[in-house]
């Protein structure tokens, strides 16, 4: 019998959903929250009933409800840190996404909804590799300071999904390989893939190379003077670094499009920022290839960014010595969601518990 499952990705002006049966879409669609839609909602959580029901609606535009599913697959939030794999939603995890301790995003009301829906169905609701994967290998947890660790949050499902996309296509298996995925996004994901463990990575909310909106490593001395001297809240601080920096701080937009336009125009702030991207994101790739001691099989390059040729080009130009390099272009978090729960309802692998 044919196995469907609905798929729910919240994002925070958007709801992506999508159905697919056996492995294959049947469809995707992207529905859009306007502004003043959503302000008449105190927080995030407030909107779980009101969009809920729109992906309610959509199952009954395909004519559809939770009963005939065979489960629903959901985008994973800000959680404990936990080992990649393919998640089982319980009580547990929606009450730690509702009191969001370690941050809230509207992520956090893609297993909501599942969760509800698929309660309503008698199915089960999974996640699959959310931002907060953490398979550091203990040496690389070490900060510096004894007062710090450093922590392993990723565009984790991208970067699982496209580093297991490159396994399959060379007819090789993820655990035998060694590969540095680089998520070209928003965010800058750089990560070190150590025979089907994601060993390293770059954090792209504290360290690592700055990207579209987000500040990356910081000169530390520089940036207590600054904290100090502008008595800056915490909030204010992380604003500015994360939302605010990167390209944005430099050139005024988020919008990778009219970056490109400008540098193609030669504007000069342009070009240097571009450079600059390319310098830093090539840095950390040299870097990570050390945690193997050079030993790679490829770089592969996905997300947003990897669209633009010429920008790919200027990162192959300064990394292709350590390893051939392939592009991904995009995100299809929709597909990764799918196949992640896909390989549960296939028994190809099991099911982990929060």
């Amino acid at each position: 019998m044919p196995k469907t499952i609905l798929i729910i990705n919240t994002g925070n002006t958007s709801t992506k959903v999508g159905l697919y049966t056996d492995g294959m879409l049947d469809d995707a669609t992207v529905i859009r929250h306007d502004d003043a839609e959503l302000a008449r909602f105190t927080g995030i959580n407030d909107q779980k009933e009101f969009r809920e029901s729109l992906v309610l609606d959509y199952l009954k535009s395909h004519q559809l409800d939770a009963g005939v599913l065979a489960a629903v697959a959901a985008r994973g939030g800000i959680l404990r840190p936990m080992e990649s794999g393919t998640y089982l939603v319980d009580e547990t995890m929606i009450r730690d996404l509702i009191e969001a301790r370690r941050g809230l995003h509207a992520s956090h009301l893609s297993a909501q909804i599942g969760y509800s829906i698929a309660q309503k169905g008698g199915i089960d609701c999974y996640i699959v590799d959310p931002i907060t994967v953490d398979e550091f290998d203990p040496v690389a947890r070490i900060s510096g300071h004894q007062a710090f660790s450093r922590e392993m949050r990723t565009h984790a499902l991208n970067l699982k999904a496209v580093a297991k996309r490159f396994a399959k296509e060379t007819l090789r298996r993820y655990t035998d390989l060694n590969l540095v995925v680089v998520h070209l996004g928003t965010g800058v994901s750089i990560s070190m893939h150590h025979k089907g463990r994601m060993v390293d990575a770059m954090d792209p909310c504290q360290e690592g190379a700055f990207s579209l909106d987000r500040a990356g490593g910081l000169p530390i001395l520089q940036v207590a003077r600054y904290i100090t001297k502008n008595r800056m809240e915490y909030d204010a601080f992380s604003r500015m670094v994360f939302g605010e920096g990167g390209v944005y701080s430099y050139l005024e937009t988020r919008d990778f499009k009219q970056v490109t336009k400008r540098f193609h125009e030669h504007d000069e702030a342009a070009v240097k920022i571009v450079h600059a991207l390319v310098y830093q994101i090539a840095k950390e790739v040299g870097a990570l290839s050390t945690v193997v001691c050079g030993a790679l099989d490829a770089i592969l390059l996905t997300g947003g960014m990897a669209y633009q040729e010429y920008f790919t080009d200027l990162i192959k130009q300064r990394v292709r010595f350590l390893a051939p390099v392939h592009c991904y272009p995009g995100e299809d978090e929709i597909q990764a969601l799918a196949e992640g729960v896909f390989r549960i309802l296939n028994n190809e692998e099991r099911a982990l518990k929060y």
